[in-house]
C-alpha cells in the first residue's frame, strides 16, 4: 500500500485535523460549492477503478487557494441496491479520513476538504491518488461492492450543474420516510461513523428523525445493518415506551450508555432541553435557545451573518458539538423539520421564533400555516430588540409566556438557599440533566456547590442571603 499511494492510510488517521497554518488546498465547504454522491447502476454500465477528473488537479491549484469539489462514485453488484446509495456515500466521510495529510467533513453539499501541506510534499499531486484509495477501501470494507468507478469535478460550472441533479437525488431518498413514523416500527437505528471527532456522539435514527448530517434516514439504516452487519449503523430495538411525547424509549437508553461509554443514560428524540438528541459536529443545522424571548432559533451551515443571539454559525457549532448533549442548543439534520414530531415536547413550531431565510423557504411547505409568517428571519430581525418587537407585532404564541416569572418576588425557601431560577414555558430539564451541564462553583463553609458542564450561563441576578 506505501508503494500504490504516496500517504499512509489506516483507521488510526481519523479525527486527524488539517488546520488552515498546515493547509495546501481546500476543497469545497462553507466559502465554495461542492457535493459527494453514490449511484447504483448495472454492472456493465460501469468500468471498476476508472477515475475521471474534471477541471484542475491538484498539481494545477496554488497553496492555499480554494476550489469547488464533486466526488460522484457508481457502484454495481448483486446486491447493490438503491437504498444503499446514502450508507455508501456516508463512508466516504469514513475512507477518506483513513488518509493521512487529508481532511473529510460532513456530507452531501456541505462536504469539504483539506489536504495539509506535508502530504504535497510526499508526492500527493493529483485527485486520482484520493480517489483510488478511497475506492480500494470501498470494495476492501463493503465486499457487496463488485465494481465501482469514480469522476470527481473542480470546475465550478460543472459541479453546479451536477449539484442541481444531486440535489434532486437526496430530496427524493428523504421523501421515502414521508408517511413511515416511529409507532411503526419496533427497531430504531444508530450509527457511529461521527465518533471519530465526537467520541461519545449517540446517533439515533428513525422514521421521524433522519441522523444529525442529513445523509441517512431510517430506510438507509435497515439496508446498511442488514448488508454489513459489522458496519458502523446497527439496528436499536426500542424496548419500553417511556415517554410518548419525549420520544424516550428503554432501548435508546440502553445504547446510549454503551455508545457513549457510559457518558449519558438517556436521551428523548423529540426535546430539545430535557436530555437531548447527542450532537456530533456534522449536522446540518444547529437550534440555539433565547432566553430573552423564551425562543428557539435555527441557523445552518451556508448562513455566514450572525444570528440574533450575536453568534455565527461556526461559534455556535463549536459549542454544541463533539458529541455532547447541550441544554440550550441541538444540532439536527435539515429533513428533521419536517417530522411531525419536531421538537414535540418543547412546543414544535410553536417554539421556532427565527431561521435564515434560506432554510425557511426550504422547508417552508412544511411548517404550520398559523405559524409560517411569525418566524423571523434575517430580513425581519438581526438582533434581540428587533427581534422581540417583531414577535410582539405577529403575536407569536411565545410572547404570551413573556413575563410570567417577572414580577414573582423570591420565596423564604430560595433566600435561605441563595438560589432563584426562572424556567421557559413550555418547559426546561428535568432537574437531573444538570450534572451534564462547565464548572460553576459557588460556596465555602456552609455555602453552596453548582457543578455545571457543557453550558453557556446567562445571569440575571444572583441573591444570596445569610442564614438566621
Amino acid at each position: 500500500m506505501a508503494d500504490e499511494f504516496p500517504f499512509e492510510i489506516s483507521p488510526m488517521f481519523e479525527g486527524e485535523r488539517v488546520r488552515k497554518d498546515d493547509m495546501y488546498v481546500e476543497l469545497a465547504g462553507p466559502k465554495s460549492k461542492g457535493f459527494e454522491l453514490v449511484n447504483a447502476v448495472e454492472t456493465d454500465a460501469i468500468e471498476d477503478g476508472k477515475f475521471t477528473l474534471i477541471g484542475p488537479d491538484i498539481s494545477d491549484m496554488e497553496e492555499g487557494g480554494r476550489y469547488p469539489l464533486a466526488m460522484i462514485y457508481r457502484i454495481a453488484g448483486e446486491l447493490v441496491e438503491p437504498d444503499l446509495e446514502a450508507i455508501v456515500e456516508r463512508r466516504n466521510h469514513d475512507f477518506q479520513n483513513y488518509i493521512q495529510g487529508v481532511m473529510h467533513l460532513n456530507q452531501r453539499y456541505d462536504v469539504w476538504l483539506r489536504i495539509n501541506k506535508d502530504s504535497i510534499a510526499k508526492g500527493l499531486n493529483s485527485l486520482e491518488h484520493i480517489a483510488k484509495a478511497t475506492m480500494m477501501l470501498f470494495t476492501n470494507e463493503l465486499p457487496f461492492i463488485e465494481k465501482i468507478e469514480a469522476t470527481y469535478i473542480t470546475d465550478m460550472g460543472k459541479v453546479e450543474e451536477e449539484l442541481a441533479k444531486a440535489m434532486e437525488r437526496y430530496a427524493a431518498r428523504d421523501e421515502r420516510t414521508r408517511n413511515l413514523h416511529d409507532e411503526d416500527v419496533d427497531t430504531f437505528y444508530g450509527c457511529s461513523l461521527c465518533q471519530s471527532f465526537a467520541p461519545t456522539s449517540v446517533c439515533v435514527i428513525t422514521p421521524d428523525r433522519i441522523a444529525l448530517c442529513g445523509a441517512i434516514n431510517w430506510f438507509d439504516g435497515r439496508a446498511a445493518a442488514k448488508v454489513d452487519p459489522e458496519g458502523p449503523q446497527f439496528p436499536i430495538e426500542k424496548g419500553e415506551l417511556l415517554d410518548e411525547i419525549g420520544g424516550e424509549y428503554s432501548g435508546v437508553n440502553e445504547t446510549a450508555v454503551s455508545l457513549s461509554g457510559g457518558e449519558y443514560n438517556r436521551i428523548k428524540i423529540h426535546s430539545f432541553f430535557e436530555f437531548p438528541h447527542t450532537s456530533c459536529g456534522c449536522f446540518e443545522v444547529v437550534g440555539f435557545y433565547m432566553p430573552e424571548v423564551d425562543g428557539i432559533g435555527w441557523v445552518d451551515r451556508d448562513y455566514t451573518g450572525m444570528a440574533p443571539n450575536g453568534l455565527a454559525f461556526s461559534t455556535m457549532a463549536g459549542q454544541t458539538g463533539g458529541g455532547k448533549q447541550v441544554i440550550g442548543f441541538l444540532g439536527v439534520g435539515v429533513n428533521y423539520f419536517r417530522s411531525p414530531k419536531f421538537i414535540q415536547a418543547d412546543g414544535g413550531w410553536n417554539r421556532v421564533v427565527w431561521m435564515p431565510k434560506v432554510l425557511k423557504d426550504k422547508v417552508l411547505a412544511d411548517i404550520p400555516a398559523e405559524i409560517v409568517d411569525k418566524v423571523a428571519t434575517e430580513e425581519d430581525a438581526q438582533d434581540l430588540d428587533t427581534l422581540k418587537e417583531f414577535l410582539k407585532e405577529k403575536d407569536h404564541p411565545v410572547v404570551k409566556n413573556w413575563g410570567a416569572d417577572e414580577d414573582e418576588e423570591v420565596d423564604e425557601d430560595e433566600e435561605s438557599t441563595g438560589t432563584s431560577t426562572a424556567m421557559p414555558a413550555f418547559g426546561m430539564p428535568d432537574p437531573a440533566m444538570l450534572q451534564n451541564l462547565p464548572p460553576i462553583t459557588a460556596g465555602g463553609s456552609g455555602g453552596i456547590k453548582i457543578t455545571l458542564k457543557n453550558a453557556k450561563v446567562s445571569i440575571d441576578k444572583i441573591i444570596l442571603s445569610s442564614k438566621k
